[in-house]
């Protein structure tokens, strides 16, 4: 499986994972303030062209999708870098940050969680079947205004015409093909956030939860990973739906630096070791953020 990146700028690395509906476009607004100052990576997902499209259901799992993200840093000789994601994306971000702890220095998971509280689960199983199967027999054109007219992205419609004419006009490129194998196999067969509780509680990576206030079921789950992430914070953004980074870019690209930074000088104060029992592996990989920040 071959994936497609691009790369700007120098220095420490940040790596961008998008969502389910947009491609590496989407973070455009991100790495034109981060290149200034970091080395930004973005890539296609697996089903998203330029990079492959398979038609082997089984090339599209949810842990390909983080495993992805070690095989692009793998690939561009990087062992450790801050990570970016929003949705599925920041799915793949938060659980990369449990699998592959020593490559990761600070996780920034925007809008994770959909399908993930109990409540939604049913529904998330059979909307994502249910849309599968309808882009495999119409196509994207015929659903791109539609997908993009959900509650969920009204927001971004009102706020910026332009850009969500822009965000549409991207979604009709992609593949259906792609698309609907990863809602099949990625998207409704992954397990809910919930899932991993006891493991999320035990790691020291420092984690920024962004979430818009009107996005219901990731403000939900957000709430759950701060009281369990050790090193989570959370930022709320108002009157905000789902694509935070596209709706508020300012205000999102505003946030996440101050986020690093803090990471960087090791400031960032969110560890409670009364919740916790960690291994001496992770006490290394704090004692390091702290003295060194995140760069090696």
């Amino acid at each position: 499986m071959k994936l497609y990146f691009e790369e700007h700028g120098r220095g420490y690395p940040i790596i961008f994972v998008h969502e389910f509906e947009s491609d590496l476009h989407s973070w455009e607004a991100q790495i034109r303030h981060f290149s200034r100052s970091y080395r930004c990576i973005a890539y296609n997902a697996r089903g998203y062209p330029p990079s492959d499209v398979h038609d082997d259901l089984a090339a599209y799992g949810w842990e390909c999708a983080v495993h992805d993200i070690d095989a692009v840093m793998r690939g561009l000789s990087i062992s450790r870098a801050h990570v970016v994601g929003s949705s599925m994306g920041a799915y793949a971000a938060l659980l990369f940050g449990l699998w592959y702890r020593e490559g990761v220095s600070a996780i920034v998971a925007a809008g994770a969680g959909l399908g993930s509280p109990a409540s939604d689960r049913e529904s998330w199983s059979r909307s994502t079947t249910a849309l599968a199967r309808t882009l495999a027999a119409r196509g994207i054109d015929a659903l791109a205004d539609k997908m993009a007219g959900h509650s969920t992205r009204i927001r971004l419609k009102q706020k910026d015409p332009k850009g969500w004419q822009e965000f549409v006009e991207r979604l009709k490129q992609h593949s259906a093909r792609g698309m609907s194998n990863t809602l099949l196999q990625c998207q409704a067969m992954r397990p809910s956030l919930y899932d991993f509780r006891d493991q999320f509680s035990q790691i020291l990576v420092p984690v920024l939860l962004a979430v818009g206030d009107e996005d219901k079921a990731c403000l939900e789950t957000s709430l759950m990973l701060k009281s369990t992430v050790p090193a989570a914070g959370v930022w709320v953004c108002p009157n905000t739906g789902h694509a935070i980074n596209l709706e508020e870019p300012a205000a999102f690209n505003a946030q996440v630096e101050d986020f690093f930074r803090a990471v960087e000088r090791g400031s960032w104060g969110h560890l409670d070791h009364r919740k916790q029992s960690v291994s001496s592996h992770e006490k290394s990989i704090v004692t390091r953020l702290i003295f060194d920040g995140a760069l090696p």
